[in-house]
Order: structure tokens, then sequence, then C-alpha cells
């Protein structure tokens, strides 16, 4: 018995019931500037002399007229239901993750946000006008029977003492009904809360839309990080092997080995800057990533720490920055792994213009023994066949006889 009391006191009186009887009263005040117009309207024909008169047909009647208007401009209002989620988010006690977010766009939507406003204004005005008349009086029932002076002031009729002592009772009981009035209609509002100010399905979709769009940016990046990093780890690993073992025989080689490894860390760590500062969304870089093109293929291969026999075909500088950037990770991928897998055999390259596509083919012999995997590895060889897809090309890696070959087909007109 005791804790039915107790929760029933807690649900009239409580933390929650309060915050959404907050809700109801802001309800109330959005609803005030159409009941001051309706009074205008209806004041005329129910002939009242003031808006603030105490005819219940003046009330109400406004009341009807305001309902309407205010659902009529909230449907062409787009920020009523971002406008609704913050309050409804603070003061309804409903999870956040059940509320549609941004401002309503497609007709289902903006109807929905329409009706919340009406039923948050119609139901909050009600409350808000037994909040502001109910109390007073029923403190003043409660108290009536102490005070004769004020029954005698009142000009109240005779009553019996038994039926004096029964109005505290009743002061008491219409505080309580108010409270539960209040309640009930906070809680219908949190229920209806996320079935108006829910996501719609086109909703749902532009959600899945962003988060497919965040996924593949970062998969991107995920791929350059992997491309770029990897690319220098093998590369100067292999430099520094090379520099140790002839430290003391071949100085001025050392030199060149440590020039190299200086130049490829130095751009190396300007490129993870780069895809570090879009993964925190820093405003001190741009949203869109410009790494290397074709043009400074060279670049990469004097630096790769392999012999690369390079065949071109056809103006490279004309293929779209799109596809040249991709090309270059492509190439680049495939040093990166020919250098893990098959130390400094010499690689040859073949990088022509078909018509309207790319073509890249790499291939370098396979190592007589099983090959040591260095730093970096893993996940090249479908890295690059991600990005050929991206662009609507294909790429294929894999052994041919004694070598190893890699190939890309890229369309020049591709997308990413």
């Amino acid at each position: 018995m005791k804790r039915a009391i107790k929760a029933s006191t807690r649900a009239l009186f409580g933390t929650r019931a309060g915050l959404r009887w907050l809700h109801l009263i802001l309800g109330g005040a959005l609803l005030m500037p159409y009941w001051l117009a309706g009074t205008v309207i209806v004041g005329p024909l129910v002939g009242a002399n003031s808006m603030f008169s105490d005819s219940l047909a003046l009330q109400f009647g406004a009341y009807a007229v305001a309902l309407p208007t205010a659902a009529v401009t909230a449907l062409f209002f787009p920020l009523t239901r971002p406008l609704a989620v913050g309050m409804a988010k603070a003061l309804c006690a409903v999870p956040a993750e059940r509320f549609a977010e941004g401002p309503a766009r497609s007709r289902a939507a903006r109807l929905r946000a329409s009706a919340w406003f009406t039923l948050h204004a119609g139901m909050g005005a009600l409350i808000s006008g037994a909040s502001l008349a109910l109390p007073p009086f029923a403190v003043s029932l409660i108290v009536l029977p102490l005070f004769p002076a004020l029954r005698a002031r009142l000009e109240l009729p005779h009553f019996p003492a038994w039926q004096l002592a029964l109005f505290p009772f009743a002061g008491v009981a219409m505080l309580i009904a108010l409270a539960a009035c209040a309640a009930a209609a906070g809680a219908l509002l949190a229920r209806q809360a996320p079935v108006l100010l829910g996501p719609t399905p086109a909703d749902r979709l532009a959600a899945a839309e962003r988060r497919a769009t965040e996924l593949a940016e970062r998969n991107r990046l995920a791929r350059e990080l992997h491309d770029s990093v990897g690319h220098a780890l093998s590369a100067v690993t292999l430099q520094a092997g090379a520099a140790r073992k002839v430290l003391e025989s071949d100085p001025d080689f050392v030199r060149e080995a440590l020039a190299a490894i200086e130049e490829t860390t130095r751009r190396t760590v300007g490129e993870l800057d780069c895809v570090l500062g879009l993964l925190r969304h820093d405003d001190d870089h741009t949203t869109q990533l410009d790494g290397p093109t074709l043009d400074t293929l060279d670049g990469l291969l004097a630096r790769s720490g392999v012999l690369v026999s390079l065949t071109a075909d056809g103006d490279l500088a004309a293929v779209p920055p799109p596809v040249s950037r991709e090309a270059y990770r492509i190439v680049q991928e495939g040093l990166s792994n020919a250098l893990r897998h098959a130390g400094a055999s010499p690689v040859t390259l073949w990088i022509a213009l078909r018509g309207e596509e790319l073509e890249i083919t790499m291939e370098n012999p396979l190592p007589d023994r099983t090959p040591v995997v260095r730093p970096g590895g893993g996940r090249g060889v479908r890295g690059i066949t991600e990005r050929a897809a991206l662009l609507g090309g294909v790429a294929q890696a894999g052994a041919r006889g004694a070598v190893w070959r890699l190939s890309a087909l890229l369309p020049l007109g591709g997308e990413r």
C-alpha cells in the first residue's frame, strides 16, 4: 500500500511530472498569440466588449479559431519540427534517438510536425488555463472554514459546520485532479512525441545515405593512409637495410639513402597530418583530400627504393584529376607490394591511354624463396580493387608463372 501511494505521489508530483507540466505551459504560451487573434475575430460575434471578457463563448470560440490557425502556420514553417524536438527532448523524458533530426522536408513530415504543434499547444492551453484559475479557488476553499470574515466579505450563504468541514477536502481534491490531468496530458504527449516527431521513412533513408557517405569517406581516407604510409615504411625499411650493409664500404650510397629516407618521411608526415585533420574535422584542413597525381609519378619512382622501368603511352597530363589520383595510388601500392614481397627485384611499369580508359600494368619477378613480409601489408590488393571499382573500372593481381602481375583499367569518365 505504501509503495502504491509513493508511486502515485511520484507520478503526480515528481520531477518528470514537473518537467512535463512545464512543457505543457510552454505549449499554452505558444498558442497565446493565436488565441488573442481569435478573440478579435470571435468577440464581435458573441457581443464581448473586451478580449479578456469572462464570456465562455468568447474564450472557447477564440480557442476553436486558434487551433486550426496554429496548425496551418506550423505546416508551412520548416523549423517547427526542430524546435518541437528540442523542447520534447528536454522536458518529455523520451530518449533522444527516437526523434528525427533537422527540419521537416517531406509533406508527411510537415503534417506530423503540424499535428504535434497543434496537439501540444491545444493541450497546453487547457492545462495552462486550469493552472491559472483552479489553484487560487482551491486554496480559498481550503482556508474558508478558518476565516469567517472571508466568508462574510464574499457574501456567502450560511453553511452548517459539517459542510464547512468538507471545503478543505474539496480544495485538496481539486488540486490533485489538476495534477492528475496535467500528468495524464504530459504522458499522452510523451507517447505521441516519437510518433509525430520521429523519423519518417524519408528521414531514415536520408540518415542511411549520410552514414553510407561518411563510411565511404572514412574508408577512402583509410586507403590513403594505408597506401601512403605503407609505401613509405616499405621504402624506408629497404633503404635503411641497404645502407646498414654498406655503412663502412660505401659512404656515398649511405648518404643518398639517408637523404631519400628523410625526404620520404617528410612527405609522408605531411600526408598523414592532412588525413588525420580530415578525420578530426579540423577547420584548418579542407574537406577534400587532394592527393598526388600522375604528374608527380617521377618523384615516386625515384624514391621507391626499387628499379622501375616505365613505359608511358599517351598524354598522362590529360587524365582527369580524380582518375589521375587513383592511378598514382594504385602504382604506389603496387610498388609497396613489390618491395614487401620481392625485395629489390626490378619492376616493369606500363601506363597507357586507350581511348576513354587508362590502363596500368605492373610486373615483377617472384622471389625464389619465401618472401619476408615487411611493414604495412595486408590490404593492398583489396584497396587497389576498391579504388578501381569506385571509378567504374577493374583491377586484378596475381602470379603469372614466375612473374607477379598487377593490371588495372580505369575509365576516364569515372566519378568517385
